[in-house]
C-alpha cells in the first residue's frame, strides 16, 4: 500500500484507449491511491475504444488541482477531445506547475502541448505525434518511459508496466 494517502485524477474523454485506462487505474488503487475519475462534463459516461464504457466521479470544473498528488493521462483519441476543454488543461498545468505528478501515455502528449508544459522537456509518445511534440518544445526520445522531474511519459500499452512503476516511484 505504498500509495495510501494519495490521491490521483485519470483523465477521460470519448475514445479514451481502453488499456491505458484500466492498467492503471487498477494499479493505483492495488497500491492503495484513492482515484477519481475526471471528465470534461459532456456526459456521465465516456466509450473508450473498442467500446469499454467508464462513469466519472467528477468533472473538470467540479474539482480543485491542491487535492491532488497528481493526474494520468491515458491516450486513445481521448486527450484530442480532452484540450478542447480548457478547464482539463487548466488542471494539468497547475498540477505541473506545483510539481505533482503529471503522467501521460501515448496521444496523451497532446494535452502537455496543450498545457504548455513542454519546453526544454525530455519526453517520449506514440511516434505519430512526434512532430507535435517537438514542435511544443520537448526533446523527444523513443523509450519506453522518460522521467522528467515529476513529468512521466511512455509510448504505447506495451510500456503500462514500466510507465506504472515509474509513476508509483514518483508518488511514493
Amino acid at each position: 500500500m505504498e500509495l495510501k494517502g494519495k490521491k490521483l485524477i485519470i483523465m477521460v474523454e470519448q475514445m479514451f484507449n481502453t488499456f491505458e485506462f484500466w492498467y492503471p487505474y487498477y494499479r493505483l488503487k492495488e497500491a492503495g491511491a484513492e482515484v477519481v475519475v475526471v471528465g470534461s462534463g459532456t456526459a456521465a459516461e465516456y466509450t473508450g475504444k473498442p467500446g469499454t464504457e467508464v462513469e466519472v466521479d467528477a468533472i473538470a470544473d467540479d474539482i480543485s488541482f491542491s487535492e491532488f498528488d497528481g493526474v494520468i493521462i491515458p491516450g486513445g483519441y481521448a486527450p484530442d477531445h480532452m484540450r478542447r476543454y480548457p478547464k482539463m488543461v487548466k488542471i494539468v498545468k497547475d498540477l505541473y506547475e506545483a510539481g505533482k505528478v503529471v503522467a501521460a501515455i501515448c496521444h496523451a502528449g497532446w494535452m502537455l502541448a496543450s498545457a504548455d508544459i513542454l519546453a526544454g522537456k525530455k519526453m517520449t509518445s506514440f511516434f505519430a505525434i512526434k512532430d507535435d511534440m517537438v514542435h511544443a518544445g520537448a526533446e523527444w526520445v523513443d523509450e519506453e518511459v522518460v522521467v522528467d522531474g515529476k513529468l512521466i511519459t511512455s509510448r504505447t500499452p506495451d510500456d503500462l508496466p514500466a510507465f506504472m512503476r515509474a509513476v508509483i516511484k514518483a508518488l511514493s
